[in-house]
C-alpha cells in the first residue's frame, strides 16, 4: 500500500512538474506530452465520435486547447485524467454541431471500423496468423463500434486502458457504480454479438461446396469410369 501512494505522489509530481515547463513555453515538454497520452486519448476521441479522421482532428483541437490553458492545471486530478475531459468535452461540442447541421443524431457505420486496438502483429509470426489476428481485430472493432456511446466509451477505458473504476468515474464525471454497470452491459452486449456471429459461421464450418465439391464429384465419377473400363477389357 505504501508502494503505491508513493507511486501515485511520484505521478502527480510529475504531471505537475511537466505542466509547468509547458506553461513556460517548452515545447519540448509538451511534445513529451503528447506521445505519453497519446494513444489513451485517440482511443478515448475515436470511441466517443463516428470515424476515425474526426477523432484525430478533436485530439488535435483538445491538444491545442491544453496546451492554451495549462497554466490553470493544478494538479487537483491527474494530467491524464484532465486532459481526457478536454478530448471528451471537444468530442462532445462536435456531436452537438453535427446534430445542429442535420437535426439527427449520427448513426454509427458498420463500415467503418476503429483501429483503437493496438493491432501490432509479430513478424515472427506466420502469415496465416498474422491475417487471422487481423481479422480477429477487425471483428472486435466493428462490434465495438456498433455499441451506444456511453458503454463503447467505457468500455474503452476499462477494458482496452485498464483503468480504474475511480479513474474511470473521475474522466467522465459519473458515478463509481455507474461505471461498473456500463462496463459490464458493454462485455454483455459484446459477448451476445459476439456469440451470434460465431453461432451463423458454425453452420458453415469446414464448408465444402462450390469449386471442392465439384473437383471431388468429377475425380470419384473419373475413378469409377476408369475402373469399370478395366474391368470390361479384363478377359471373363
Amino acid at each position: 500500500m505504501h508502494s503505491e501512494a508513493a507511486h501515485t505522489s511520484s505521478t502527480a509530481e510529475d504531471d505537475l512538474g511537466l505542466a509547468r515547463r509547458i506553461a513556460r513555453g517548452e515545447r519540448t515538454a509538451f511534445e513529451s506530452l503528447m506521445r505519453r497520452y497519446n494513444r489513451r486519448l485517440f482511443r478515448l476521441a475515436r470511441a466517443s465520435l463516428d470515424n476515425e479522421e474526426e477523432a484525430q482532428d478533436a485530439l488535435q483541437e483538445a491538444y491545442f486547447q491544453a496546451y492554451r490553458s495549462i497554466g490553470g492545471f493544478r494538479g487537483e486530478a491527474a494530467l491524464s485524467t484532465w486532459l481526457s475531459r478536454l478530448v471528451l468535452n471537444e468530442c462532445l461540442a462536435r456531436r452537438r454541431r453535427v446534430r445542429r447541421r442535420e437535426n439527427v443524431i449520427p448513426m454509427i457505420s458498420a463500415q467503418d471500423t476503429m483501429p483503437m486496438v493496438n493491432a501490432v502483429v509479430d513478424e515472427s509470426a506466420p502469415p496465416d496468423q498474422a491475417v487471422g489476428r487481423l481479422q480477429v481485430l477487425a471483428l472486435l472493432e466493428r462490434k465495438l463500434a456498433a455499441l451506444p456511446e456511453n458503454f463503447r466509451v467505457v468500455f474503452m477505458l476499462r477494458s482496452v486502458e485498464e483503468l480504474g473504476v475511480e479513474e474511470v468515474a473521475q474522466v467522465l464525471g459519473i458515478p463509481e457504480d455507474t461505471v461498473r454497470s456500463r462496463h459490464f452491459r458493454a462485455r454483455s452486449l459484446l459477448r451476445e454479438s459476439l456469440a451470434r456471429d460465431f453461432d451463423s459461421a458454425e453452420r458453415d464450418l469446414f464448408g465444402f461446396d462450390g469449386a471442392r465439391c465439384d473437383a471431388i464429384v468429377a475425380k470419384v465419377l473419373a475413378r469409377i469410369a476408369d475402373a469399370a473400363s478395366a474391368e470390361s477389357e479384363t478377359p471373363g
